[in-house]
Formats: C-alpha cells, structure tokens, sequence
C-alpha cells in the first residue's frame, strides 16, 4: 500500500527519537546510532520494534547523521551503513512493511511505512555543493532500490538542494517526498529563513508531498508556531517536536520525562490539521505509546485554527512610511556617507562632536563600524541610537555575523528598530584575530546573505509599514568578476538595495567597480579613504588585504609634513578620486582615519 493512499484515510502516527533514546540507553550522549547499525543491530531493532508496538505506524531508518561529513564515513562504510538500516526497518517490521506484495491478512491501520531518514549534509571546503548534492543522490538511491515507502529530509534549515532532489527521486520512483525544517521559538530557521516562507515556496514544489517542522523546539512553542502558519492545501502537514530542552545532568544532557505535558500539546497540534505526527529528540516509545492512544486517526480535521487571522478593515491601506536617505539615493541623486569608529572605552564625548559636525555639514548619513578588525569597541546599534537621539543625525550601524548568533541577532535588530534605527550595513565581518582565538571564539552562524534574508523577512514580517534598508559590502577585488557580480545579484535578490565598496585608489578598480555597476544595475557608493600622513599611507598600502595603495600615492607624503599639509594632500587625493568615479557613483562612502572628520572642509562633492 502506497503512503499516499493511507493518508487518504488515516492520520499517521510516526516514532520518536533514535539517537537521544539509544544515547539513554547506553548511557552516554557521544553514542553514535548510526554505527550501531553495524556493531549492535539487534538494539536498533529492538527501538524500532517499540515503537511499532507502541502504535507507531511510520519508522525512520537510522540513518540520519549517515553522510561522510558528519560521520567522516568514507562512500562504502556509508553504503554499508545505510543498507543495513534499511534491513534493520524491515526486519523490525516484519510482513506489516507496506511495501511487501501481497500485504495478506493486516489490516491498514496495522501496517508499518519505512522512510529512509537523511539529516542535512554540512557544506565543507574539501566536499563542495555540487559534492554534496551528488552525496544526496547516492543516499536516495540507496532508499529508492530498498522499496521503501517514503524518503523523509528532516532538520533542514533552507531549500537548497530540496527541489532538485525531490524531482530526482520522483523521476526514478514513486517514493513519498516529506520535507521537515527545523525553527527557532520564534519560527525562524538558522539561516534566517521563516518557517511560513519556506512553507509558501514549497506549496510550489510537485514532487514534494508532505511538509512539516522537526526538532528545535518542544511542543508547547511548536503548537505556537504552527497557530501562526498557513498550511499549504496541496501538501500533507508533519509535527514532530523534541521532547523539550535538554538539561545538564552529572556531566550528561538529558530530557526531562514529560509525556503527559508532550501529549497534551500533540493533540492541540493535531488538530490544526496535521497529518503525520511523531517526536524527535528526546522522545521515547512512551511518548509514541501515549500520543498514539490519545489523538485522533482521522484525518478529516483540516484547516489552521480560527483565531490566527487579522484582517484589515475594508477599503483601509497602510501608508508606507518613506525613507529620506533611500529616496535620495532612488532619485539619483549622489548620497554622502561617512563611516565613523565607535570608541574602545566609554570616552565617547569626542565621537559626539565629530556626529554633529558631520550633520552640521550636511553629511547624509553616518555609518558606525560594528567592532572592525575584530577587536571590541562600543556596540554599533547602541552608539548609533545615541547618536539618533541625541543629535538628530541619520545613522547606519554595521551589523556583522561574526559575533552573535540568530537569537543575539533578531534582539539586536529588534531593539535597534524600535530605537528609530531604519538602515544597517550587513556584513560577514571581519575573522578574530589570530592573537585572540584562544579566549574569543567567532559566531559566524551565517553569512552577509543569510542575515539579509532574515532581515527581509523581518521586514515582511513586523516592520512592512516601514522597513528596514540595508546595503551590502563590495569586496570588488575580490576573484574573478562575473563572480563578484553573481554574489552582489543574490544579495539583491535578498533586498539589499545598495553597496559601500573598499577605498578606491587605482584606476583597475575603478574600471571593476564601473562594470560591476553595469552588470548589475545597482545603487554602489565608492568608498574614498584619503591617507593622513605617510605613516598611515604606508600602514594601508601595507596592512589592509584588497586595498591598492601604490607606492605613487606614498610618495606624495613625507615624514616631515605637518598635519595640515598630510591632510591636504589626502584631500587633494579624494578629490582625483572622486572626479575618476563621479559619472557612474550613486555616492560616496567615506572611510576617515582616526575620525578625521575635518577632511570633510577639503573634499569637494558636487
């Protein structure tokens, strides 16, 4: 009997947990399930069997974590692995399989569904996308020549890869296609990615049959989430939360013993209109045991519950709040930005009076460095609120994923918007230095693109009225152009809407920066860093990786010059600068050293 058709007529119950419960079982959180498939076959049959017996009606092979990567398995040892799972599942179901022919006596509500169960396979250097996607191929296969009945991604965070292979294994079988993504408490993936988005985009998607959440969070927040979600008509629902958070117990995390509670939140799951429920960490046979005697097996309840729809009153639209320093750069005209350096102790009264100078000279808006080189200063968000409220002037702090995971993140952004804060530079950020790496550790829990997908759904989410703006870093020397460019259009496709480049200073990346625009059709400001004395010309000729300071441009200073000649010839610097880039920039983006605010009397901007 094809899933497909029980699912026509019964709500599936599926197991729990494999890798926490045979973690319990021996004792110890580092027990690997999947290499028990090898060394203790008769203990993974065992779990599956309990499951079964505890009325679970869908098993998972064990095989999850199974991938070179995370195991470090090498392309035999994981088809071996896998195999043997999959004779594991049979045999632990026994003639209830699904997939025999003929079924004999059982009955449909007795029969037992085998999904091969594949966990997300991290990116690596050495391995490579198109690696990986072709470690997928061979992991479904695998599932495809053992019959099973369903083929179940579990934990993913995003899409990539999910299309591709769900029309792979549609076109070599009929194979049930579940996909389950795993969010926060806040229904947001790691990357940055609302669960509600990805469930709108895989509504679109064929091949995939069935779409749900997993791990991450426990019942009770997955039954909040789900209240809020809109459940695609053309796809069959999945729910399978943890047990709960684990807690440190004598040097073991464990999950707290709360079926009753699990249970509870199970059956108001359920009736939301999930068809396929289940646990994942932390859950045990007595969970499936009690989730199994206490919801209801027919599916007929469909639809999200009736509470969770605003709607507008008719003929009502929200006016979209406009945003001075966009409208600017949208109208074409040449926006200036000027990047200032938050202070390294709490003596912030000189940063203050280079802000109001800045605005006093008509300075567009105000850029603060989120802790640059990786060495702590003032928070970017807090300084720049200081700045907002106490000097009126337009700010944009730099926001980069070096130190703070998605939790840190989404508080951060949050503040900053109810503060006013209406722009940010995202940016991957620069690495901790190496000096440092033995007490601080960097986050880099996603990318510059990530956390502008995360933004944008924020943005869509809870600030449509009046967005956020964000711009992206141009790293223009970096590789090979039609690359760069490739990176620039996937930042926009994820709403950045402009981008502050490295300092200029030759004509090469001028011609770069000038066919990058070109090729992109984006709004660029061309960062413009004029040296301050020759010490510091030959610090950034020397110190900074892909900035081109030549020896032509050192030379024009002298030890012996005094400030004001130093910083009339960097003036005079920024000014050649600027007349090389004026008929194609969009703006100026100015990086002063030292905060140098008074350079801004000797550049001219017209």
């Amino acid at each position: 009997m094809k899933l497909q058709d029980y699912l026509k007529k019964h709500r599936l119950v599926a197991d729990g947990a494999m890798g926490t419960y045979y973690s319990r079982l021996h004792e110890e959180d580092k027990a690997v399930a999947e290499f028990g498939n090898i060394k203790e076959p008769k203990t993974i049959e065992m779990i599956h069997r309990q499951y079964i017996e505890s009325g679970a009606r869908l098993i998972r092979t064990n095989t999850f974590a199974a991938n070179t990567v995370v195991l470090g398995l090498k392309v035999q040892e994981q088809i071996e692995i896998i195999s043997k799972a999959c004779e594991i599942a049979k045999t632990a179901a026994g003639n209830r399989f699904a997939g025999i022919s003929p079924i004999g006596d059982q009955r449909e509500e007795d029969l037992v569904f085998i999904a091969g169960d594949i966990g997300p396979i991290p990116v690596v250097m050495e391995l490579g996308e198109d690696k990986v996607l072709e470690e997928y191929k061979r992991i479904c296969d695998l599932f495809i020549e053992e019959k099973l009945s369903a083929i179940i991604f579990e934990t993913f965070v995003d899409l990539a890869y999910l299309k591709e292979l769900a029309v792979y294994i549609k076109q070599k079988s009929d194979l049930f296609v579940i996909c389950d993504f795993c969010v926060n408490k806040n229904g947001y993936t790691e990357m940055g990615i609302s669960g509600s988005k990805i469930w709108q985009t895989v509504s679109e998607i064929e091949e995939i049959d069935a779409i749900g959440l997993n791990c991450g969070i426990g019942s009770g927040h997955m039954h909040q989430v789900l209240s809020r979600m809109n459940f695609p008509n053309n796809k069959y629902i999945v729910a399978m939360p943890n047990a709960g958070y684990p807690e440190q117990l004598q040097n073991r995390m464990t999950f707290m013993d709360n079926a009753e509670y699990f249970v509870d939140n199970m059956a108001q799951i359920a009736e939301l209109g999930i068809d396929i429920v289940g646990g994942c960490c932390g859950t045990t046979p007595h969970y499936i045991e009690k989730l199994a005697k206490c919801i209801s097996l027919d599916p007929s309840v469909r639809g999200n519950s009736a509470d969770i729809v605003v709607s507008e009153p008719a003929g009502v639209q929200k006016e979209i709040i406009k945003n001075d320093f966009y409208e600017k750069l949208r109208s074409g005209k040449k926006v200036v930005a000027v990047e200032l350096d938050p202070p390294f102790d709490a003596s912030y009264e000189k940063l203050m009076e280079h802000a109001q100078t800045l605005k006093d000279k008509k300075v567009d808006i105000i850029t603060m460095a989120d802790s640059p080189m990786g060495r702590s200063r003032v928070d970017s968000i807090l300084m720049s609120t200081k700045l907002k409220h106490d000097i009126g002037v337009s700010v944009m702090p730099h926001i980069c994923c070096r130190d703070k995971n998605m939790i840190a993140m989404r508080s951060a952004i949050l503040g900053a918007y109810i503060n006013d804060i209406r722009n940010f530079l995202l940016v991957t950020g620069d690495p901790v230095p190496s000096v440092s790496r033995m007490n601080t550790t960097g986050v880099f829990d996603y990318n510059s693109i990530n956390l502008m997908s995360f933004v944008k759904e924020m943005n869509e989410e809870h600030f449509s009225r009046e967005p956020i703006y964000y711009g992206g870093a141009l790293n223009y020397a970096r590789g090979v152009l039609e690359k760069v460019a490739d990176r620039m259009k996937r930042k926009m496709d994820v709403g950045c809407t402009y981008f502050l480049t490295q300092p200029i200073y030759i004509k090469e990346d001028i011609e770069r920066i000038y066919q990058l625009k070109k090729t992109t059709d984006s709004k660029i400001l061309c960062g413009i860093m004029p040296p301050v004395s020759y010490r510091n010309a030959n610090f950034l000729k020397n110190e900074l990786a892909g900035i081109h300071v030549t020896e032509e441009i050192v030379a024009r200073y002298h030890m012996d010059m005094t400030k004001e000649e130093a910083e009339q010839t960097g003036a005079d610097i920024a000014n050649e600068i600027i007349g090389e880039i004026k008929s194609f920039a969009d703006g100026y983006y100015f990086m002063l050293p030292f905060n140098r605010v008074s350079f801004m009397d000797r550049i001219t901007i017209e």
